[in-house]
């Protein structure tokens, strides 16, 4: 029997282009200190009984601490704590101080404005490789009615806002259009003059009609991901709306990737492309995209938290 070998950072790659909501799960210590860390592994997996689970890193600082607690928290995160799930991803010693939070019924740190929480006894800890998985008997919860915050491919998205913004685009002369990645390197057409892939859009399905396109073009195939910006072009008077793309491997058979860094003295055929590509190359460095809507003069890169680094 042969077992083939597995690229962990591939793997990983892959499983990011299932888009997941973002949480993050608390409890106390065992001398009452609160912690807590983002988790998107998380869902739900009874009604009856009321059980829900999340995977934990064998690695997490807090792996004894969660493994052996009697209950747990899930704080399912809104469209604007962007911030929160950065803080409680990163190894900030007092987390807790920028968040605004209080204990449900059985001692769990439960934050505000959250979309939803739950509160869970301990039901099982199951061992699954690299990690192990939490289950929880949930014993009391709340859902505020708040949009949760989305997370796919190594950036943030928020579903609201990318339901609105191409609602406002709607209607009108629409052109489609794609920051096509893989591995870092962004698919460009022309030679001196260099713009994205893009198509007019008409009835139907925008991204199976951009998908389409894509794959023709290039005979690679495309996973169409996020919405990465709407605007209204006032040159051209059409409503332009850019997704975030990830491509197979191959030679395209037309464009050509290339690295954003090498693009410093490229000429663009348009202004509004040269400032996607060099946002895109600056928020894949950091990890964290946004959504923008506005014009091709100014607007706004969404989601911004409301309130700083509170909840």
């Amino acid at each position: 029997m042969t077992i083939q070998t597995v690229d962990p950072r591939a793997l990983r790659d892959a499983f990011g282009a299932f888009p997941t909501g973002v949480t993050v799960v608390t409890a106390c210590d065992g001398e009452g200190n609160p912690i807590g860390f983002t988790a998107n592994s998380f869902t739900s997996v009874s009604l009856n009984p009321p059980l829900l689970l999340v995977c934990l890193a064998k690695t997490s600082r807090n792996f004894a601490t969660m493994t052996g607690t009697p209950h747990f928290a899930i704080n399912v995160l809104s469209e604007t704590q962007k911030d929160v799930s950065n803080t409680f991803a990163r190894p900030v010693e007092d987390r807790f101080a920028a968040v605004e939070w209080a204990k449900g019924s059985a001692g769990c740190p439960i934050f505000s404005n959250v979309a939803a929480w739950f509160e869970c006894a301990m039901e099982q800890v199951v061992e699954a490789g690299d990690h192990v998985i939490l289950m929880g008997r949930i014993e009391s919860f709340d859902n505020s009615g708040r949009n949760g915050l989305g997370y796919a491919r190594g950036g943030y998205f928020t579903p609201t806002l990318a339901s609105k913004a191409v609602s406002a685009a709607a209607e009108g002369n629409i052109e489609l259009a794609a920051v096509v990645e893989r591995r870092g390197e962004v698919l460009l057409l022309g030679e001196d003059v260099l713009s994205l892939p893009n198509i007019d859009a008409h009835d139907g399905n925008p991204t199976e009609a951009l998908q389409k396109y894509l794959e023709t073009l290039t005979g690679l195939t495309v996973s169409i991901g996020f919405l990465y910006s709407v605007y209204e072009g006032k040159s051209d008077g059409k409503q332009h709306i850019v997704y975030h793309a990830v491509a197979g491997d191959g030679e395209p058979a037309g464009g050509r990737f290339v690295k954003p860094d090498a693009l410093a003295a490229a000429k663009f055929k348009t202004n509004s492309t040269a400032d996607i590509v060099n946002r895109f190359a600056m928020e894949s460095s950091i990890g964290n995209f946004g959504v923008y809507f506005g014009d091709e003069t100014g607007g706004k890169i969404h989601p911004i938290p409301a309130k700083g680094a509170k909840a």
